[in-house]
């Protein structure tokens, strides 16, 4: 069956552990707990649960006093963040060395040797790179504040646009597609039946009318094996993402 959506979620994953034909004995505050644990961990580790994005911002005057960018909650990493230039140097103009070669000297390219072009723009690069360097930039994905290490009086200016390489996490009530990853289906499954060891724990060995024996250890044990074995595929056998501060 698909599950579209929490609730659909919840009770596909409390049928797999046999409602409502046996009692599970988890709590609906335990059972939205471990859903929120479960897409916690699909989030952080598995290779479809975050996508790369390019972000922008337009400068406030209370980002330029509190000398740091505000994120969104979503935002796991950074990547990149593109060169940032003075207000005065923001855009390109005629007055560009870039734009004056390409006026000038690439104006037919069927005619021209692309590879001078191509010589001189990694001698440009190279010149930038030596002069001005890369931008700076910490970021802890806790706090939700991208900290740009420039010169804030100088180098941005209120109104100015920051583009910003991300990976951000997949928002489930958005992309409700999420509900229906089959890992996210087995991991939800495993925790509840964790939890439901863990509460009939408590009452290991008591007997019950017709001499059933409560036996909340092993289910407890085969729940932590099975969420072992999820999350050593998740973290072990995925994709590796790009390295990013977050």
């Amino acid at each position: 069956m698909a599950t579209a959506s929490r609730t659909e979620l919840r009770d596909y994953c409390l049928r797999a552990l046999g409602a409502p034909v046996v009692e599970i004995n988890v709590d609906d505050d335990q059972v939205e707990d471990r859903i929120d644990e479960a897409l916690e961990m699909f989030t952080q580790y598995h290779h479809e649960g975050v996508e790369q994005v390019y972000l922008k911002h337009e400068v406030t005057a209370q980002d330029l006093q509190n000398r740091y960018i505000p994120l969104n909650d979503l935002v796991y990493g950074i990547t990149k963040v593109f060169p940032v230039h003075g207000a005065s140097s923001a855009s390109r103009n005629i007055f560009d060395l870039q734009y004056q070669l390409r006026l000038n000297d690439l104006y037919d390219l069927t005619s021209v040797s692309m590879i001078y072009y191509t010589q001189v723009m990694q001698h440009l690069s190279l010149l930038d790179l030596t002069l001005n360097g890369k931008t700076l930039y910490r970021f802890n994905r806790l706090s939700n504040q991208l900290h740009l290490d420039i010169n804030w009086d100088a180098d941005i200016a209120e109104g100015q646009f920051l583009l910003f390489e991300a990976y951000r996490g997949l928002d489930p009530q958005q992309f409700t597609k999420v509900y229906n990853e089959p890992w996210l289906k087995h991991y939800l499954t495993a925790l509840l039946k964790k939890q439901w060891g863990t509460n009939l724990k408590k009452f290991q060995g008591m007997q019950l009318p017709g001499g059933v024996t409560i036996d909340g250890d092993s289910l407890y044990k085969e729940a932590v094996e099975e969420i072992s074995e999820l999350e050593n595929e998740i973290q072990n056998k995925s994709a590796p993402l790009e390295f990013f501060q977050g």
